[in-house]
């Protein structure tokens, strides 16, 4: 309107979000663990910014290459996959269903490895990259960690804190970017 003063909100009080939550936890409630869980594998870690700041409203989404023994769970969450939404101090936590040794399109055998989305504000796109897990003897065939320079194959490994237990921090940007792919 003519003549109206508009006011102004410094950005730093504005607050938007959480965009990831909302319908969220429906989805991660319905994800429940089996009973044997010696059969899954916990990945948790932060999701930080270039200055090492928590992001606290970004969702990961883990995909996971699984036999076929197995399928969709009670609720309709397929086996292979979660999503993890990060609390106030970007942490996440998912349990998965062990990876298997998977083949590429050409029948070349992949180190045990999971596919992940990241969502997250000011993204305009997701970003894809993948999690491979220390120790894992494929780790040094596996064609596509290969094509990563050598300095910067660690951003993609979850180092093991445990039993079927790693950790594994995603890093937006900034020197120790964890590596993302294009598509």
């Amino acid at each position: 309107m003519m003549g109206a003063e508009s006011k102004l909100v410094p950005a730093s009080s504005q607050t938007v979000g959480p965009y990831f939550k909302i319908g969220l936890a429906y989805l991660i409630e319905r994800a429940a663990v089996g009973e044997n869980r010696k059969t899954y594998v916990e990945v948790r870690g932060r999701v930080l910014d270039r200055d090492g700041s928590p992001v606290p409203d970004a969702m990961l989404e883990f995909w996971s290459p699984i036999d076929g023994a197995h399928g969709v769970q009670n609720g309709g969450v397929p086996e292979g996959f979660r999503r993890a939404a990060t609390d106030t101090d970007g942490n996440y936590s998912i349990m998965l269903s062990q990876t298997v040794l998977a083949r590429s399109e050409n029948r070349t055998a992949q180190a045990p490895h999971m596919l992940v989305l990241v969502f997250a504000r000011g993204l305009l796109r997701h970003l894809i990259s993948r999690v491979y897990f220390e120790g894992e003897n494929g780790n040094e065939t596996d064609p596509v960690l290969l094509t990563i320079p050598s300095e910067r194959r660690h951003t993609l490994i979850a180092r093991m804190d445990g039993e079927n237990s790693y950790c594994w921090d995603v890093i937006l940007q900034g020197a120790d970017e964890t590596v993302f792919f294009a598509w």
